[in-house]
């Protein structure tokens, strides 16, 4: 049982920096597709920068910066340019795939893996949750406080709600909506650290679809904090619950699809009674 709790804690560590990364870009109205792509540059960025140094901490700050600038493209494409933020979440998702694939054939000479990663080490409790879990369970509490304590989260909060009023208050919305942005892309690419330094490998799409199962916990959670934790502990716990059924009646690819069905049936649950920010996924320009 201490085990399942502990790969229910790390499943869903990569999910809860993405979901609370979604988070703060949804908030501010706009739609991020590309945290799927966010989490594979970031896991692409972390083995190359723990390779090339030996430092787990240097992978994680390059991993985050891979994220915030997959997020800038997606900011330039949408808020500059009009582009549907599907359309180009969408395409930087292709982009992510493909680029990283090419780039392990650059920088490893190999399509399949990376060489082995070298992650913190520890004993006991610091084993079964690695610093980066910590550090996605207080962020929690850290997004809850700015996003409804802080002027910043006013700010981000009203232009993904009522934009053209809060642009008559003076608030920058474009300028609100980066920033949010920005904060998707540095909270998603730590997940991508994450999936690398704990698997102390990366493979070729190493996201595995979690970008999307993580903006159903952001659905499912009704875009707060604390119900993004409590979705991404049910998608991580299904996940984990993966290692430790062992029923032979039981195929084992339906037992590798309980965290996609499980998706699937908690979107269904609340599609109706969630309600998104009324501004999401609406493009803005100023008057």
């Amino acid at each position: 049982m201490i085990a399942l709790l502990f790969g229910t804690l790390r499943t869903a560590t990569p999910l809860l920096f993405a979901s609370l990364g979604g988070l703060f870009s949804e908030r501010g109205g706009v739609v991020n597709i590309a945290l799927e792509g966010i989490l594979l540059v970031g896991a692409f960025a972390a083995a190359v920068a723990t390779v090339k140094t030996g430092s787990p901490v240097l992978g994680v700050l390059a991993a985050m910066a891979a994220g915030m600038l997959l997020a800038s493209l997606h900011a330039l494409a949408t808020l500059r340019f009009g582009v549907d933020q599907i359309v180009s979440g969408v395409a930087l998702n292709l982009l992510a795939l493909g680029l990283t694939e090419f780039l392990m054939w650059i920088l490893f000479g190999s399509g399949s893996n990376s060489p082995r990663l070298e992650a913190w080490s520890g004993s006991g409790i610091l084993v079964e949750m690695p610093p980066l879990t910590w550090a996605a369970l207080l962020a929690v509490p850290l997004a809850a406080l700015i996003l409804y304590r802080t002027r910043f989260g006013l700010r981000l909060r009203a232009v993904g709600e009522h934009p053209e009023a809060a642009e008559t208050l003076g608030i920058p919305v474009l300028r609100m909506r980066l920033y949010g942005l920005l904060i998707s892309g540095l909270l998603g690419g730590a997940g991508g650290a994450f999936l690398s330094l704990n698997a102390h490998y990366f493979v070729k799409n190493r996201s595995a679809g979690r970008g999307f199962i993580a903006m159903a916990a952001l659905i499912f959670g009704k875009w707060t904090p604390g119900g993004v934790l409590g979705a991404t502990l049910l998608f991580g716990f299904a996940e984990a619950l993966q290692g430790h059924l062992h029923l032979p009646w039981l195929p084992a690819r339906l037992v590798q699809m309980l965290p996609y069905l499980l998706t699937m049936v908690a979107l269904v649950g609340v599609i109706g009674r969630s309600r998104a920010p009324s501004a999401l996924g609406k493009p803005y320009r100023r008057g």
